[in-house]
């Protein structure tokens, strides 16, 4: 049958639904839990082997600085033992289960074994494990944050109880029973290790323990929220004298305030990855501050308050030189505080938020190639400017009733289109090959894919949160999939258009029932094809069902779903009338279009979550037609252009070659 022709692998379907099923704010926790064998056993060891093996990286980012100084060895026993904790760190991973960034983990376990065995600067040391740190836990998560806001007054009590006998009461180690410890307690209020130290890496040596020290595990012996309350208490106790500039920083600042905008985030900040952005006396008062006031980050920077401090984090990272720093900063400024609001701001002032997006983007691009910190400065004062037009816009009142109308309507209307031209196109092509006992996968396609919709809205609404980059990544990866189903569908299409070839085809095929194959190939057509437009649409929905004007809205969506239906009534009714050669034509061009269309949206929501660079090129948006003012944009929908070009350009010569045969050998006879 027709599928059997376009696609002869099961990897389109699959991929399809994978994809859709990403969609369900998933899609980054099913990524990596497919990278890992799925025994059970092997996850229980990941569990407990990644916290173990984050401490000892934790630990060695924090107390090599005691072993070696100016590439001289200080303590021989202190540098024994980071030699130790590095080689058993190594060994720790190279235990775990396979996964896709397993061996880049272990290449950074070398890197950092040799870094310490040739006596490496401190600082470069404890970036090495820090960042060895982070990629173990991207590569096999685990929770690192609490699941509620730490209670302090609990922690002083706990630690009261449990720690000041050893460490003292305020935290300098000075406690009766630590005077004859050996190796001696810590000592809390350190500024310079607790510099290095997140709330995270109390939590999982109280957790944990240390090994060879008299630092017992409590595991057993206090829940996991009474061991997040002790490790914020003793994050707290370095910074106690800088509380007050802390607040005051926190309450004036927008820069400061984005620099920690989750309880996670703070749950994993240390005072040396905000030393570059904020300096470090402000650095040690702002975490010391929040770090004793943990609810403050529930009400803190949202939005585009949020995009704005980080934009202005992200330069102030740059002119200190951590390029790096800078870009995650300025891509968080749109997916943590842009994507949230960029259904209400669309609804609202559509231009602005493509001027928004453009721009910001392009930001993204000159910080990662690099360039005069002056020009950047430029650049990102730009973004502000944008982002402030777009405060002003959200800060006026909900839109009246007709607006509302309105914009429920143009979405639907907008979004749908795509999905019904490739619905419609389907079940006109099964109409028109009498196989209308396969229309039921196509229609099975589409309404699973509203359900879907559906069940992603009340995930996202009351359970799961999905993030900015997944829900990019959704639309982007669905689209680019589908655009290449359909440029393979086209070039199928116009390949039966031409020569008289559709007659063959049918007579060859009519008393053939539809492979089971290529009936779920439809029906992954078709789920994919729609949910992309539904997931994108329940985003807008959302935001303007928080504006007070629930009833005008579903009027809206009322108005677009009769738009919707009549338009697909017209054209399944056009396509009847056509004869079968001028409607294969008409529909393997339209579906060469989608091709296109699709292929340029794809490419424009990976460059929003941050995978595609983006290079501003003066030609007009016309969203649409998936034609956006970048040159990536662009140059993919040239590149698809070309092979539908081309595809189309052998199709014709293939069917000349039958017909001068059949010439020649007409002559000679």
């Amino acid at each position: 049958m027709i599928m059997k022709c376009i696609f002869t692998t099961r990897g389109v379907l699959i991929a399809g639904l994978l994809a859709a099923a990403g969609a369900l704010g998933v899609a980054q926790g099913q990524a990596r839990a497919q990278a890992q064998p799925p025994a059970e056993a092997q996850a229980q060891d990941a569990t407990r082997v990644v916290p173990q093996t984050w401490q000892l990286l934790d630990y060695v980012a924090t107390d090599y600085a005691g072993a070696v100084r100016n590439g001289e060895v200080l303590s021989a026993s202190e540098y024994a033992e980071m030699n130790e904790f590095t080689a058993t760190a190594r060994a720790k991973i190279a235990s775990l289960p396979e996964a896709s960034g397993k061996a880049g983990l272990l290449r950074g376990a070398d890197a950092l074994i040799a870094a310490v065995h040739d006596k490496a600067a401190p600082k470069d040391v404890a970036n090495d494990a820090h960042s060895l740190a982070a990629a173990l836990l991207a590569v096999y998560p685990v929770p690192t944050a609490p699941e509620q806001t730490p209670d302090l007054a609990q922690g002083a009590s706990l630690y009261e109880t449990h720690c000041a006998s050893c460490h003292g009461a305020t935290g300098h180690g000075d406690g009766p029973a630590g005077r004859d410890l050996d190796p001696p307690p810590i000592d809390f209020t350190d500024a310079t290790r607790a510099d290095q130290r997140s709330p995270l890496s109390f939590f999982e040596v109280i957790t944990q323990g240390v090994e060879g020290t008299s630092m017992a595990s409590y595991a057993d012996a206090l829940s996991p929220r009474e061991r997040w309350a002790l490790a914020y208490y003793v994050g707290t106790l370095a910074y106690r004298d800088r509380e007050a500039a802390g607040a005051e920083r926190w309450a004036q600042d927008p820069a400061a305030r984005a620099q920690i905008s989750s309880l996670e985030e703070l749950s994993n900040t240390r005072v040396s990855q905000l030393d570059a952005v904020l300096g470090q006396d402000d650095a040690r008062a702002l975490v010391g501050w929040l770090r004793a006031h943990p609810k403050a980050v529930a009400q803190g920077s949202r939005g585009l308050d949020l995009a704005r401090g980080r934009v202005t984090a992200s330069v102030a990272a740059y002119r200190a030189g951590d390029t790096k720093e800078a870009t995650r900063l300025a891509l968080s400024a749109y997916l943590d505080g842009v994507e949230p609001v960029e259904p209400r701001l669309t609804a609202r002032d559509g231009a602005l938020t493509h001027e928004l997006e453009t721009a910001m983007g392009a930001y993204r691009t000159s910080l990662s190639r690099g360039g005069p910190a002056d020009a950047i400065a430029s650049q990102a004062g730009d973004v502000q400017a944008l982002l402030t037009r777009a405060q002003r816009v959200l800060a006026d009142e909900a839109g009246g009733p007709w607006a509302t109308f309105l914009a429920a309507f143009i979405i639907l209307t907008r979004e749908g289109l795509e999905a019904l031209l490739v619905v419609v196109a389907l079940l006109a092509f099964l109409h028109k090959a009498e196989r209308h006992e396969s229309a039921r996968y196509v229609h099975l396609g589409w309404v699973l894919a509203l359900v879907a919709g559906g069940i992603t809205w009340a995930l996202a609404e009351y359970a799961i949160s999905i993030s900015g980059a997944g829900r990019e990544l959704t639309e982007g990866l669905s689209s680019l999939l589908a655009a290449a189903v359909l440029l393979s569908v086209g070039l199928w299409m116009h390949r039966k258009s031409i020569g008289g070839r559709w007659q063959a085809y049918l007579k060859q095929k009519m008393s053939v029932a539809v492979h089971r194959r290529s009936a779920w190939f439809l029906f992954g057509l078709a789920f994919i094809s729609v949910y992309r437009e539904v997931f994108e649409t329940i985003l807008f929905y959302a935001a303007l069902w928080n504006e007070g004007q629930e009833r005008w809205m579903l009027a809206g969506i009322g108005a677009g779903v009769l738009a919707l239906g009549l338009i697909a009534w017209a054209m399944l009714k056009t396509s009847r009338r056509l004869p079968l050669g001028t409607f294969f034509s008409a529909s393997s061009a339209l579906i060469a279009v989608l091709a296109i269309v699709l292929t340029g949206k794809g490419v424009a929501a990976l460059q929003e979550a941050g995978w595609v660079a983006v290079s501003v090129a003066s030609v007009p948006r016309v969203e649409l037609l998936g034609i956006y003012p970048t040159w990536q944009t662009l140059i993919a929908q040239l590149v698809v252009v070309a092979l539908l070009a081309a595809g189309f350009a052998l199709n014709v010569l293939r069917t000349r070659e039958p017909h001068a045969a059949a010439g020649a050998e007409a002559e000679r006879t």
